[in-house]
């Protein structure tokens, strides 16, 4: 699955530096999205531009911290596995354009609000996070009723 996830990531940013570089915009679906060529050297947003080398070591912190959780102690949680696996796909998508472009390739822009340009690993980034949130507040309260049931 992870595999699959940067694959993808990779090969939507590369057809979108192929197409739509260095301005053009393509309709995706109307008034809703469009693909648009975007370099960015910031974090989420653009947020932070120039620091390239502490993002890499700091994603690359984090990714491996991800993965070697994933593989010790996530495993016998498949909900848990699968939501770092797609975090830590994401964070690994969007470190080797850092590595080896300098900045992350953006492309996809919602123009019905006005949002930031991001890509699959930003995705794949924003619904892991989802799903650990759920799972966290899932686990939490799973053990709150555990707790409550023992003291009845």
């Amino acid at each position: 699955m992870m595999i699959m996830i940067v694959a993808f990531d990779q090969i939507t940013k590369y057809i979108a530096k192929s197409y739509l570089y260095p301005d053009k915009a393509k309709d995706f679906i109307k008034g809703f999205i469009e693909f648009r060529y975007a370099e960015n050297t910031g974090v989420a947003f653009s947020l932070f531009s120039g620091g390239r080398w502490i993002f890499i070591i700091l994603t690359a912190a984090v990714a491996i911290g991800i993965l070697f959780y994933m593989f010790k102690k996530a495993q016998n949680n498949l909900w848990l596995y699968w939501t770092l696996g797609v975090l830590a796909s994401g964070a690994i998508g969007n470190i080797i354009d850092r590595v080896y472009l300098g900045y992350v390739i953006d492309f996809i822009n919602p123009t019905f609000v006005d949002f930031a340009v991001f890509n699959i690993a930003d995705c794949a980034v924003t619904l892991g996070t989802i799903s650990l949130i759920a799972y966290l507040l899932f686990d939490m309260f799973k053990k709150e009723n555990k707790k409550e049931s023992k003291d009845e």
